[in-house]
Order: C-alpha cells, then sequence, then structure tokens
C-alpha cells in the first residue's frame, strides 16, 4: 500500500530533489519509512539538530540554485528550525520544509508536542503554509510549496498530520472540490520597459564619477556589470552577499562596501555623483552616498525592492544580466576619465593598506594574516562557507576569491553557527570538489563542533575528501566586544563574551579527522598547504589575537573617541595602540 507518506516524497522527487536534510521524530515516522523506501533514489541527511538541517537547506539552496529541503517532527523539531528558514527568508532563498503534526483528532486538545504550527510558521514562511489535512490534496499542497518557494524566492513549509501521512493514497476522481495541480514551474523573462531603460540611460551617461553597487542579483551578469563598469569608467563595489560575483583582482573594483567594508569602497561611495545598484538591497545605509549626493538607478528583480534603500531616480525592474544588456545598447563609451584614475588610486591605497594589517605580527597571531594567506592557495574549483563573528570581517577585506568559486554566509539574519551547515550542503551538493569553511570559536561552541560529527560520519563516501574547518580561536566573541565598544562605548564584559576553553584540533582527530594546531605567523602557510591537500578533512585550530580593531572604514571621529574611552576602562594599552595604528595607516595613505 502507498500511503501519504510515499506520495509526498515522490512528489518531490518530481521536483527534482535528491537530498533532504533533517532530523528523525515520531511525528514524521512515515515520511522516515517513505524515505528508507527510497534510500536509492532520495537522499536523507541527518543532521545533528533541526536547526542545522533547515541551515543546510538554505545553503542548499544558495550553492545550488535549487529548493533546499527541510524535514523535522511536531512542535520542537518545528520550532528548532525557525533560525535556518530565517536565514533563507531574509537572504532571499527557495526553501521548502516539511513537517509533521500531532493526528488530527487530538488537533487543538493540548496534545504532548502540540504547537500551532501555522500560527509559528506564518510569518517566516509568510508565501506560503499548507497543512495537508487530506490524502486527496497531496499534489495541490506540495506543488504549492515548490512553486511558492520558486516563484518568491523564499521558504514555505508543509504540515503534516502524523495519521495523514499514515493514510492510504486514494486514486484522484475527477470531482468537485477535488484540485488537480502539476509538479511544473517556469520562470519569466523580465525586463524594464523601454522609456525606462531610455531614461535610466540618461542618468549614468550624465554621470562623472559613477559607482557601482553589486548585489547577489547580480549573481548571472558578471560579464555585464564588467563591461557597464568600463563602459562609463565607473568604480565597482559589492554587498556582502555580492562578493563572489565581481572579480575582485580588477583595478577598478573597490571590495566590499559597509561598516567590515573597506576604504576604497567607503572612497568610492562618498565621492560618486551617480549611482547604479545592481541586484542589492544592502541594509548599511550609512555607507551609501548621501542622500542629494548622487543621482540613483537600481536594477532588481523584484519591483518591490526598487528604492527601498536609497531615493533612486530611476528604478528598473527586470533580470540583471538582460537589463544591463539592454542598457549597454543605449550607452555611450565615457572617453574622459578622470574619476577612473581616481578609482584606481583607492582600490591601490586599500591593497597597500589591507597588505600592512595583515603583515602586521601580533601576539597571539594576527587573524588578518591567516585569511590573507588563503587567498595564495584557494583552489580555483573549491566552495567556500563562512560563519558570523570577526571571521566575517577578515573574510570581506583580506580573502581574494578566484573568479567562479562560490562563498555563502548567513548575511541578513547574521546568525551565528552557518558555517557548517552551509560547508556540508555545499559538499553533499558538490562531493568532487574541496570545501573551505571559515569559522570563529564562539560558532564552533554554538553547534559546529556537532557538525563536525555530521563530517566524520560523511566524508568517506565523498569523490574529494578535502574539507577545510578552520577555527580562529581567541577565546573571545570578537564581534560583539567592538560592538560595544563601538556602538555603546562600553568596555569588554567578560561575564557575556568570553568564549570557554576548547580544544579544536584535538577534538577533530578524536573524530577521525585531521586537527592541527597553529600558534605563530610563520606555521600559516604551510597549515593552508598541509589541509588542502590533505587525504581527510582537516581542522585549523589558529590561536588569535581577540583585539584587532574591528574598524569600520573611514570611521567617524565620534565613533573612535567611544572606542578609546571603552578601551581605557578596559587598561587595553596594547589594543589602543592597535586601533591608534590603523587610523594612523588611513590618514598617512590620505595624505599620500
Amino acid at each position: 500500500m502507498r500511503n501519504v507518506a510515499d506520495g509526498i516524497i515522490e512528489r518531490a522527487q518530481a521536483w527534482g530533489v535528491q537530498r533532504i536534510f533533517g532530523y528523525a521524530g515520531d511525528g514524521v515516522d512515515p515520511l522516515l519509512g517513505a524515505l528508507r523506501r527510497r534510500e536509492d533514489q532520495i537522499e536523507l541527511i541527518t543532521a545533528r539538530h533541526e536547526e542545522m538541517a533547515a541551515f543546510m537547506a538554505t545553503g542548499h539552496a544558495k550553492y545550488t540554485g535549487e529548493v533546499g529541503v527541510c524535514l523535522a517532527t511536531q512542535g520542537p523539531g518545528a520550532v528548532h528550525l525557525l533560525t535556518g528558514l530565517y536565514d533563507a527568508k531574509l537572504d532571499g532563498k527557495p526553501v521548502v520544509a516539511i513537517v509533521g503534526h500531532v493526528v488530527t483528532t487530538a488537533l487543538g486538545s493540548g496534545y504532548q508536542q502540540e504547537v500551532e504550527l501555522p500560527t509559528l510558521l506564518k510569518d517566516v514562511c509568510s508565501s506560503y503554509v499548507g497543512e495537508l489535512v487530506s490524502p486527496e490534496q497531496l499534489d495541490q499542497v506540495v506543488d504549492d510549496a515548490f512553486r511558492t518557494a520558486l516563484a518568491t524566492s523564499s521558504p514555505t513549509c508543509i504540515i503534516v498530520p502524523h495519521d495523514i501521512q499514515q493514510a492510504e493514497l486514494p486514486e484522484m476522481e475527477h470531482a468537485h472540490g477535488i484540485v488537480p495541480s502539476a509538479p511544473v514551474t517556469a520562470a519569466p523573462r523580465v525586463l524594464p520597459r523601454e522609456e525606462d531603460l531610455d531614461r535610466a540611460a540618461e542618468v549614468l551617461s550624465a554621470g562623472e564619477r559613477v559607482a557601482l553597487l553589486v548585489g547577489q542579483g547580480a549573481q548571472h551578469a558578471t560579464a555585464e556589470v564588467q563591461e557597464i563598469a568600463e563602459r562609463l569608467g565607473a568604480g565597482v563595489t559589492t554587498s556582502l552577499l555580492g562578493k563572489p560575483f565581481v572579480d575582485e583582482s580588477l583595478p577598478y573594483v573597490c571590495g566590499t562596501m559597509g561598516h567590515l567594508g573597506t576604504t576604497a569602497s567607503a572612497d568610492l561611495l562618498a565621492g560618486c555623483d551617480t549611482l547604479l545598484i545592481v541586484g542589492s538591497n544592502d541594509p548599511w545605509t550609512e555607507f551609501y552616498p548621501a542622500p542629494g549626493q548622487a543621482r540613483a538607478v537600481q536594477i532588481d528583480l523584484s519591483a518591490a525592492q526598487l528604492g527601498r534603500k536609497y531615493p533612486i531616480e530611476v528604478g528598473l525592474a527586470g533580470d540583471a544580466s538582460e537589463t544591463l544588456h539592454a542598457l549597454l545598447q543605449r550607452l555611450e563609451p565615457a572617453t574622459d576619465r578622470p574619476w577612473r584614475g581616481e578609482v584606481e588610486e583607492m582600490v591601490r591605497t586599500w591593497r597597500r593598506i589591507r597588505a600592512e594589517r595583515s603583515a602586521e605580527v601580533t601576539e597571539p597571531m594576527n587573524p588578518q594574516s591567516v585569511i590573507a594567506a588563503l587567498s595564495e592557495q584557494l583552489p580555483a574549483e573549491a566552495q567556500v562557507s563562512v560563519d558570523v563573528g570577526s571571521v566575517v570581517y577578515w573574510y570581506a577585506r583580506h580573502l581574494e576569491l578566484p573568479p567562479g568559486v562560490p562563498a555563502h554566509l548567513s548575511s541578513t539574519l547574521a546568525s551565528m553557527g552557518s558555517g557548517l551547515p552551509y560547508g556540508l550542503a555545499a559538499k553533499f551538493a558538490a562531493p568532487d570538489r574541496p570545501v573551505v569553511a571559515l569559522c570563529g570559536d564562539g560558532a564552533m561552541q554554538m553547534n559546529g563542533n556537532s557538525e563536525l560529527i555530521t563530517l566524520a560520519h560523511h566524508w568517506r563516501s565523498w569523490d574529494d575528501p578535502r574539507f577545510v574547518v578552520l577555527v580562529l580561536h581567541n577565546r573571545d566573541l570578537a564581534e560583539v566586544s567592538w560592538e560595544q565598544r563601538e556602538m555603546e562605548g562600553e568596555p569588554r564584559f567578560p561575564t557575556s563574551q568570553e568564549v570557554p576553553w576548547f580544544p579544536y584540533a584535538e577534538y577533530a582527530r578524536l573524530l577521525g579527522l585531521e586537527g592541527i594546531r597553529i600558534e605563530r605567523a610563520e606555521q600559516i602557510g604551510e597549515a593552508w598547504q598541509q589541509a588542502l591537500s590533505a587525504e581527510r578533512p582537516m581542522l585549523i585550530e589558529a590561536v588569535v589575537d581577540p583585539n584587532t580593531p574591528l574598524l569600520p572604514p573611514r570611521a567617524p571621529q565620534e565613533k573612535v573617541e567611544k572606542m578609546f574611552s571603552a578601551l581605557a576602562q578596559e587598561d587595553a594599552d596594547a589594543t589602543i595602540t592597535a586601533l591608534r595604528r590603523q587610523r594612523e595607516q588611513e590618514a598617512h595613505d590620505d595624505r599620500r
């Protein structure tokens, strides 16, 4: 007998699903049985926690462009999915959550593990929450969940009571109230109106100091972005999510913008008179040009995003690649390019600052040096995942990705603990490519250490066993410490920010992985070389300085004074010296 659980898994397969990330529980036992019966066709990846399963599903969507699918039982299992699902919602990725529920006869009775699931999930899965309460609904509900996730680039949810999962799958009748459906969707070709393109071309052509802000919406428009920048003599900066989609080795690419960005990006946006935003909804609005400073054009697939972060003059609702191509046909090449020369000097200035900062020898090690060294050794076929914390600053500023290397993180939600599940999702999707996961010790203790167990469990099945986990071991929630100093003028509060000691490399070896601990700058290059050529996954435990300043580029003096005041209360002379040195680097390069 085929039951509804069988039908759900079969329908997911019809949507192209090859892998589901989840955690067992009695509320989904029939679904687990259906997966067992098809384990040669569809893979169940069991995480150590439902939150990690949801992060893996989001990671799968980011690395592959496909729908990520996660599975959890009723009650606490469903609650645990929320963080990973919000990650998908805020970064705009298609995920389908399949959640068990108590039997229909007990609904509303206060039954064990009963949670009002439609209410719980209606915000995070605001585009669609479907509750399957009759076997005849199966095709319609499953198809609507997948179709909507793809159409809206957002998470959706299917809720299935336990007894409905067990119910026999009936033959579909052609009758009143029976809604047939098909596992089919299509992407539209979205182009702006001709008159809007003409207006946008007029604004861009009139600009003398043009800047491009490029986000994840330009993922498939890398060539067009470069051609537009060349045509206009423009400088380019990216959002954090847009970083992998621009070649940062180009002389006019200024790097990442925002609080964790580069001096070149800050100078570019402070000096431009025209701004073209391509597929970005970056929240760091204080780093955009001042309102009124720049005329602006924005391209976004969703018209709802146009003008949400900056007072634009022209909005272009359309696919980035096709819209940029249409703009190129309307733009005359810039002939006199003094601005391009200024932009290239901004980039050279930043690269000098970056090199000086990563070359500084500190005790413990300089974390910037550790990430900078990876730029020289990262394989062209690698995939990168990044956790949340101070490591994001060093990734944004110091890691130059080879063209085509994907790198993803929890950006808008900025949730700690996403680095390992993202990396695992990338590896499961492409087991023949090496993965590098960049993590802090706070994130590892939050849940990364647990997902090392998942890594240890699966690595022998991969075509390429290389999976490198970098742990920046500084025993501090460093980003929080610096945020307190900068934003509040408060000294670090050790009780809240100190991360307990843990032997990360030893733990990795205990699990059957490789693990090395490095404490000196001269060990960094060899550690990366060893890890990227190892025959099994390797964890690099890098003991680094927690007091390397997380100074925003061109920080206003009042923010810096707050930092100095907070550090004085900590009696942190060495950190004050490091902060002064970074300010002097920026000021020195201004004079040059």
